[in-house]
């Protein structure tokens, strides 16, 4: 056996001994000695926490493909968003553009390896990270039912670097981690920092973005740190939209209350998004510490709807498809009826539909007389997301456990989702009715408590065996808080026009509730290096949940050093994901479009006495069995990865196909004492319905040379991926497969070139789209091919003096345009394109922004 301490040099030695004590990726040490160390490494390579325990390895000797972006890379972007700060960097990662989606328009689900946005688990420092309270519904077939976290309210300039482990992981970190796992690492340095402010706009004129963003480092005593991070910005809405035919026509016919754009397709407008983190760490001396680290984040969203055509928009204005206006007799009398749009075949023009309406008695009411225009829903809402971890930990230095490296820690997490639908009618009320409503509330809390441990054992190896284990708790709350009176009530006029917040009706008492889940896992995790080129890993996780029962899961990885240069690695893996609380309980009611017409379909519970009726279960766990072999090549200052991987997965949880609910239902329902079924005209449920096969390949290159009296750094990342989908039933629906199946581009690339002067720094980036399938709202009969597309961003920056930068740059700096919607479909809904382009839907981007740093 050759001596572990002559095999590693001391700065690797170092780096062991400082990270093997946060064997659950906790915080880097906080000693002098770590820090000269982890400094020094990073001159030579990149080093990952993520996807061991043992000590951290560089990226070119992990046995799994894991892909580390720097925090000065991830600010070289226009956008301050996290999400888009990833895709431009990480070609497997994509984001959904979600313009008129309900819920998903406040909290956008990313996808990573063509799976679903909570099939990747996402880590800050090491430890999980809780989910968004938000569910998403409109989630565009692949994120339909999904519940990720909110990776929005990370601001870059909090970031050290960001680490995409690409390979399943359940077995070591539990569910979610089925397509990944992103552990997001905070800056830690204890002095220096720097200001940021960025203002940017789209070129065609819209979506002005403002932000301010600072990272200050402090020492904590004389052994420690305190670094804290703030981000504020207000980013003005997009619209990339046409006129409605139905609206232009009537316009056309005289009516002046139409407005120029009746129903808006862009970004969202975002007001007063404030992000603050912090992260700390203090020796405590004989080789252990503290660490604590948290957030405080909050933004309000408003987006919009679809528009209500004045005259047959059904239970509001009329209740025939626009043959009548529906007319409700205010004081009993007796004396209303509805007014007919039509003079025998002929249809009535505005100024003689409005003298109709206008000669109605006082007591006869018609929302055409308020809104003589129609009205645009704007569907919007306050979003608070709050976290705080702290640990302790270390090594053992006597008794029985002497050797053995411990991670205690403790954390907390809340996301609170509070709707909010403005402009819009609860209609029952009439003329009474209000046009603000506060329609409820999601809240999402999640508590854990983790004991880690590992201990390097002598077994006569090349090196001595790290061997890990732990224990972790969970507890998972989700609550529905109901809105306020008039966003649910059922007014006096029901028996003519729906109740409810029309677009969004609030949540109802008896929808309103907490539900909690708790589960506890335990884990062993070994990692060895068999020989001097030939490293071998494996773990196995239990879990058990107080609501379905437990799951057993496993992982081996390997790599074997060809030579000096090159290296095989691969994996196999089992997996799974938990349904979550939220999956198994929410209650929503949301507007949809069914072959160009607006329909309110209700989502249940999956065992919810209508959901039964139609198929409904309760849900089980996903199960996943990833493989995947790759190939890396460092030498002579080029690397190369190559990986291929295929994902299994059943029993997917996924949102159903809508069904309608007919009368004999509701009679069959109201015999059992089901209540609140007469409105019900479509309903939806998550199920466990399908199983998918993805498969897919990861190419990444780097290389770096002296050229053009600089430093030139050129980045090549390529990703296929594949998804078929192997079983399913009508639950799911043919179209819902489609959508798996091809509305993500099989193809994406990134080439970056960037150039290092003295005085100047430049990047170039090119991005490659492949071909997709364009769907708009959520309409099979909208739906088309989405043709490849090439976009280019470029950034300079000019260094003034050590302290203060500017840079200039542009995002889609050509204006490429997305993949247009046909004529025809633009003008059933007023939009330019189609929503699921890959590429986002605003076109090109220009930013400037000045840094200083101390």
């Amino acid at each position: 056996m050759t001596n572990k301490a002559n095999h590693y040099s001391p700065v690797c030695r170092a780096v062991k001994y400082a990270l093997a004590s946060g064997l659950a990726l906790g915080l880097y040490s906080t000693s002098a000695l770590a820090q000269e160390a982890a400094a020094e490494e990073q001159k030579v390579e990149k080093i990952a926490v993520v996807g061991t325990r043992a000590a951290p390895r560089s990226i070119a000797d992990s046995p799994v493909p894991v892909d580390i972006i720097g925090g000065d890379e991830l600010m070289k972007s226009g956008s301050s968003d996290m999400l888009n700060m990833l895709t431009t960097t990480i070609p497997s990662l994509n984001v959904q553009t979600t313009p008129i989606s309900d819920a998903a328009t406040l909290i956008r689900p990313v996808n990573l390896r063509g799976l679903s946005s909570d099939s990747t688990l996402v880590l800050l420092n090491g430890k999980r990270r809780h989910r968004a309270s938000v569910i998403t519904f409109l989630g565009g077939g692949l994120n339909d039912g999904s519940q990720g976290p909110d990776i929005s309210v990370i601001p870059g300039i909090a970031l050290k670097q960001v680490e995409v482990l690409r390979d399943g992981a359940a077995a070591q970190y539990g569910s979610d981690a089925i397509a990944g796992v992103i552990n997001f690492v905070l800056k830690d340095a204890a002095d220096g920092g720097s200001v940021e402010v960025k203002q940017g706009e789209f070129y065609a004129g819209d979506g002005t973005s403002t932000e301010i963003a600072a990272n200050v480092g402090m020492p904590l005593t004389d052994n420690g740190f305190f670094n804290v991070s703030m981000q504020y910005k207000n980013v003005d809405a997009t619209s990339r939209s046409v006129q409605r035919g139905d609206a232009a026509e009537l316009a056309a016919q005289g009516n002046p209350a139409i407005a120029p754009i009746t129903q808006v397709w862009g970004s969202p407008k975002i007001k007063d998004d404030i992000s603050l983190f912090a992260n700390a760490g203090l020796d405590l001396g004989n080789d252990r510490e503290a660490y604590l680290f948290g957030n405080y984040s909050e933004r309000d969203v408003t987006g919009g709807f679809y528009y209500r055509n004045p005259h047959n928009r059904g239970g509001v204005f009329s209740n025939d498809g626009g043959e009548t206006l529906e007319v409700i007799d205010t004081a009993g009398l007796g004396n209303c009826s509805n007014v007919s749009l039509f003079d025998g075949t002929r249809k009535l023009n505005h100024n003689e539909i409005t003298a109709r309406v206008n000669a109605l008695p006082d007591n006869c009411f018609t929302f055409f007389s308020m809104f003589p225009g129609g009205f645009t829903p704007n569907f919007g809402g306050n979003i608070t997301d709050t976290s705080l971890t702290a640990g302790t930990k270390g090594e053992f230095k006597s008794g029985f456990a002497q050797g053995v490296f411990y991670d205690f820690s403790a954390s907390v997490g809340r996301n609170e989702s509070a709707f909010n639908i403005i402009n819009t009618v609860n209609a029952s009320l009439g003329p009474d009715t209000p046009t603000d409503f506060e329609a409820g509330k999601y809240i999402q809390l999640e508590k854990n408590f983790t004991a880690d441990f590992v201990k390097y054992v002598n077994a006569g190896l090349y090196n001595d065996v790290a061997v890990a284990g732990g224990l972790q708790w969970t507890e998972e709350t989700f609550e529905i808080v109901a809105g306020e009176v008039a966003s649910w009530e059922i007014g006096p006029y029901v028996s003519q026009l729906t109740n409810g917040s029309n677009g969004f009706p609030g949540f109802q008492p008896d929808d309103a509730g907490v539900n909690t889940r708790r589960n506890y896992a335990a884990y062993v995790d070994v990692q060895a290096e068999m020989t001097e080129n030939l490293l071998l890993a494996g773990a196995l996780r239990f879990e058990d949940y107080d609501s379905f029962g437990s799951t057993t899961n496993y992982k081996i990885t390997g790599q074997y050093r060809l030579n000096d240069d090159w290296a095989l690695r691969g994996s196999h893996s089992t997996g799974f994901r938990a349904p979550t609380v939220g999956q198994a309980n929410v209650r929503n009611v949301r507007t949809a479009i069914f072959e160009g017409e607006l329909q309110d379909v209700a989502l249940l519970p999956p065992t919810h006495p209508v959901s039964l009726l139609k198929g409904g279960k309760e849900l089980t766990p996903e199960e996943s069995r990833s493989y995947a072999l790759g190939l890396v090549y460092s030498g002579s200052g080029f690397f190369f990865t190559a990986d291929f991987f295929r994902i299994e997965v059943d029993d997917r949880i996924s949102q159903s196909t809508e069904f309608d609910v007919t009368q004999t239902d509701r009679d069959v329902l109201r015999a059992a004492g089901v209540r609140g079924v007469e409105s019900l005209s479509k309903v939806t449920f998550l199920t466990n319905d399908f199983d998918t096969v993805t498969t897919g390949l990861d190419l990444v290159a780097n290389y770096s040379t002296s050229l053009l009296d600089g430093r030139s750094t050129f980045s090549l990342a390529y990703n296929w991926t594949d998804t078929e989908v192997k079983r399913f039933t009508a639950v799911t629906g043919d179209f819902k497969v489609s959508r798996l199946e091809k509305d993500l581009p099989d193809h994406r690339a990134t080439l970056t070139w960037n150039q290092q002067w003295q005085d100047i720094d430049m990047f170039i980036r090119g991005n490659y789209y492949g071909s997709f399938q364009g769907v708009h709202a959520d309409d099979p009969g909208l739906t088309g091919e989405g043709s490849a597309k090439v976009t280019f961003d470029v950034e300079v920056a000019y260094h003034w003096n050590d302290n203060f930068s500017v840079a200039i740059g542009a995002q889609n700096v050509f204006d490429t345009e997305p993949e247009r919607l046909p004529a025809e479909f633009s003008s059933i809904l007023g939009a330019k394109y189609f929503e699921t382009s890959p590429m986002g839907i605003n076109g090109g981007y220009y930013y400037l922004k000045g840094i200083y740093r101390f």
